[in-house]
């Protein structure tokens, strides 16, 4: 049996806060942190006898609260830095990578019916990590091992997000969290149908592994945890359609302002993209459709909302 040493890094977010995690015996760390010196500090200080036998930095998803002392931790360590194919460049590529998120974003935010000022306020606001413009990472596929551990591709919070596994320790990432529900549609608006593919990899982790040990926070209970996840989109997608029969042909902004009230900076972009995840879901499964492709408006297919839908593809 293979277990990891939990490194608390940097000070919390609403999320909680970050586990980065050390295997020692394999020289392997997994998502070293924020790039802040108070994360470089707790990281260095809990492996600093140890930094030298660090080989390999495993890291779940390109969000810079888990990738963005990777480049910097595998530099000091002369460590190789593993990711999937799918967020690899967000990280690798860093600079080209976050001007096409950016503009990515932007022309999302605009479907989603996001208005111009709250648009120009969010990219504004998203000023670039201290990270390198490019590093080299070695990109993997599903099923693929570093160190013993294997890349469990489960997409949806982000388009490459991958768990790890080894013997009965799962690692999480941001697929499930203690405390707070993992973003979907907002936090990677490369990804189609992101409830959907959510939904297929929380499944999927859940049918091999009973606990896990998450991004923030400590160990989790993962068939409980997928109950209540489940719960929570079955309750937003009833909330959406309700929205959505107060006042047909909405976008997507409508509803989340619905659903969330006033939302300003990231929370713009996460409320809007929640919405049109339950949305496109609702589409998928022709309880909703689509009106207008290019500014996205939705409009119900049916007068009830059916009452044993299920959110699974």
């Amino acid at each position: 049996m293979t277990k990891p040493i939990r490194i608390p890094v940097d000070t919390g977010t609403p999320e909680g806060v970050n586990s980065a995690y050390h295997f020692p015996d394999r020289g392997v760390i997994v998502d070293p942190g924020p790039p802040t010196e108070t994360a470089w500090t707790a990281l260095t200080e809990a492996i600093r006898p140890a930094l030298s036998s660090v080989e390999h930095v495993l890291v779940t998803h390109w969000h810079s609260d888990h990738a963005g002392l990777a480049c910097r931790l595998a530099e000091a360590a002369d460590a190789t830095l593993h990711m999937h194919s799918s967020d690899a460049p967000l990280v690798g590529e860093y600079a080209a990578a976050r001007q096409r998120r950016l503009d990515r974003d932007v022309a999302t935010l605009r479907r989603w019916g996001v208005p111009k000022p709250r648009r120009e306020a969010l990219i504004n606001s998203d000023s670039p990590s201290p990270m390198p413009e490019t590093y080299p990472i070695t990109a993997h596929e599903d099923g693929e091992t570093v160190a013993g551990l294997e890349f469990v591709h489960t997409p949806g919070h982000t388009l490459g997000h991958s768990s790890f596994a080894i013997d009965d320790t799962l690692l999480l990432g941001d697929l499930l969290l203690p405390t707070y529900t993992p973003n979907v549609g907002g936090s990677d608006t490369r990804t189609d149908d992101p409830l959907a593919t959510y939904l297929s990899s929380i499944d999927r982790v859940n049918a091999r592994f009973d606990e896990g040990e998450p991004g923030h926070g400590t160990t989790m209970d993962v068939t409980r945890a997928v109950d209540e996840v489940r719960t929570h989109h079955r309750e937003r997608a009833l909330a959406a359609f309700h929205a959505l029969s107060t006042v047909a042909d909405s976008t997507s902004w409508m509803v989340a302002r619905n659903l969330f009230g006033e939302m300003r900076g990231i929370h713009a972009k996460f409320g809007a993209g929640e919405a049109a995840a339950h949305l496109d879901r609702l589409a998928a499964l022709d309880v909703v459709e689509r009106t207008d492709e290019e500014s996205i408006r939705y409009r119900p297919r049916v007068a009830d909302y059916p009452s044993d839908l299920n959110l699974t593809p």
